[in-house]
């Protein structure tokens, strides 16, 4: 597969993360819960998205490196230190996504800010970290204006997201007390 395939593999998983994660939160609230912490709910979520960051972000490459014969050679300090940099913040910002939800955030809302903003902040650091090696006089302009889009994108989502239609409230239904029977007529 091509890097491309490889980046919208990335794009639908983390598309569909923000809600799946949702729902896992409120579906955590036992039934019949009436004054259980809800702070709970979401840190009992974020519990198993640590069981599943395990099996796939330890136990896969694990297995592809014995499949390899390279699982306990050729690691560097500097590799190993940035790595766990990389999955701190990957985690924190998994926590805050839940954190946000957790004030009320919508899955649409949540996640379309993240998503706009994220490319956003990747730009600017990838570009800090080598901001000496840059002809700033040579930048496309598009590359500021595509940023800017980005955000107002991230912002419009947010802002004019489609929300359910309310649902018409039934009127009670009044039980309508049985008449009393007719009589049978004299003759």
């Amino acid at each position: 597969m091509t890097w491309l395939a490889f980046a919208f593999l990335t794009v639908f998983s983390w598309g569909v993360y923000g809600v799946f994660l949702h729902s896992g939160q409120t579906l955590m609230k036992p039934p019949g819960a009436v004054d259980v912490d809800p702070s709970l709910w979401r840190y009992k979520a974020f519990l198993f998205v640590g069981v599943a960051y395990f099996l796939v972000a330890v136990l896969a490459p694990l297995a592809m490196l014995l499949a390899k014969g390279a699982a306990f050679s050729g690691y560097t300090g500097r590799g190993m230190g940035w790595s766990l940099v990389a999955g701190i913040v990957g985690a924190i910002g998994a926590f805050g996504v839940l954190l946000a939800f957790g004030a009320k955030g919508k899955p649409p809302e949540v996640m379309a800010i993240v998503f706009a903003g994220a490319p956003v902040v990747n730009a600017v650091v990838s570009i800090w970290l080598v901001r000496h090696e840059i002809d700033w006089g040579k930048v496309n302009p598009l590359f500021y204006i595509g940023m800017i889009l980005a955000l107002v994108g991230g912002g419009l989502v947010t802002l004019h997201k489609p929300n359910p239609t309310p649902r018409p409230k039934q009127a009670a239904v009044q039980p309508v007390p049985d008449s009393p029977s007719p009589s049978p007529a004299k003759q």
